[in-house]
């Protein structure tokens, strides 16, 4: 594995981390709930009376986040190196993951670690365990 120090950009990343933290905290301190992208989204799906305002903001903010960003600074490049079909395949593995899992890398992955919470560990661990795996067998084994 090489590092290619022309695209290593350890401050923004930083400031990323720093913001998502920001942001989860400010979420479960100030409206008592998990910043799980899955569940956030999966409310708007069967939603109840006075529930949807803020889960459709949250969607909204992902969505228009980068357009935010990209007012002042480029966006950065975007290579996908697989066809639609692996894309859908990926995306439905993902979503019926998280319903097993019980959510997502955002609700598991940042808010259920920083809580300390077991579950969230063992659910992240087998996340990234499984991506991985995928991400081997799609790269050395099957050549997609």
């Amino acid at each position: 594995m090489t590092l290619d120090w022309n695209a290593f950009t350890p401050w923004p990343a930083l400031a990323g981390g720093l913001l998502i933290g920001l942001a989860a905290a400010m979420f479960v301190l100030l409206n008592g709930r998990i910043a799980g992208i899955s569940g956030i989204l999966g409310g708007l799906l069967k939603p109840v009376r006075g529930d949807a305002g803020w889960r459709v903001a949250f969607v909204v903010g992902l969505i228009g986040a980068p357009w935010a960003y990209a007012a002042f600074s480029a966006l950065p490049r975007v290579q996908v190196d697989a066809g639609y079909g692996v894309l859908v395949a990926a995306g439905l593995l993902v979503g019926i993951g998280t319903r097993y899992g019980a959510g997502c890398t955002s609700g598991h992955g940042v808010c259920g670690l920083s809580r300390l919470s077991a579950r969230s560990l063992v659910a992240t661990v087998i996340f990234m365990g499984a991506g991985f795996a995928v991400v081997f067998l799609v790269r050395h084994l099957f050549k997609f």
